[in-house]
């Protein structure tokens, strides 16, 4: 009784087990590796900037002054894809965007110059006096988005920040390669990142409209195209919240 007992708890234990454990499939290679550019190193750095409301004018004052050196510098391997302030969503702040050209060592390299810069050291002081908070993230570029390149303007743009379950990276990456070819008839599919340092499992969509009025016409004309509806079920499915 007692060996058979024993082979009974074995048997149920394992029948546990499977129902609770999940064959993992072995991969060769980092998600990220298998997500992002490979014909390009580029690192992205996304920051977010709540400004006091009395200063938001100074603020923008100062960094175009400033942040354009930076960019324009030879020495410095970065460049600054957009800089923005919001209209809807979070009031009073501004976002930057910087790629890196040659990754973590190029985003070391331009750290440590900063640091010897003494113009960008005042202006960090400066600026530090007008900011209530300050946050960013280190992002990697989707493979099937667009290269984001300076366009004609004036034009109002659309980030859209979407917090996805641990686990399905892979599978929102699989349906956007998908689903971003619905969304090029206009040229409004600016970039697509997602999060390497910072808040991870972090997915950013940016965009790029005539106006207001040209953003809703260019969303419902999606709708109307054979495959979309179910690409955008399947991807919220893996999501927590967005933004």
């Amino acid at each position: 009784r007692g060996l058979g007992s024993s082979a009974s708890r074995a048997r149920e234990d394992s029948w546990l087990k499977s129902l609770f454990v999940r064959k993992v499939d072995p991969r060769k290679d980092a998600h990220s590796n298998l997500l992002a550019k490979r014909e390009t190193s580029s690192l992205y750095k996304l920051q977010f900037h709540n400004v006091k409301p009395e200063c938001l004018e100074a603020y923008n004052k100062l960094c175009q002054e400033v942040l354009p050196k930076i960019h324009e510098e030879k020495h410095y391997p970065c460049a600054l894809v957009g800089t923005w302030n919001t209209w809807y969503g979070e009031q009073d702040q501004a976002v930057h965007l910087w790629r890196y050209e040659g990754g973590y060592p190029a985003l070391n390299e331009v750290m440590s110059k900063l640091r010897q810069n003494k113009e960008f050291t005042e202006f960090r002081k400066e600026r530090g006096n007008m900011l209530l908070s300050r946050k960013n993230q280190l992002l990697l570029e989707f493979s099937f988005w667009n290269e984001p390149v300076p366009r004609d303007g004036p034009n109002i743009y659309e980030l859209r920040s979407y917090q996805l379950r641990p686990g399905t990276m892979i599978e929102w990456g699989n349906y956007w390669a998908r689903a971003i070819r619905f969304r090029q008839d206009s040229n409004e599919a600016v970039g697509g990142f997602f999060s390497q340092i910072g808040q991870l499992y972090m997915v950013h969509h940016l965009w790029a409209y005539k106006d207001l009025q040209t953003r809703e016409d260019i969303r419902n004309a999606a709708w109307h195209k054979p495959g979309w509806d179910e690409l955008v079920y399947y991807t919220g499915n893996a999501l927590t919240s967005l933004e």
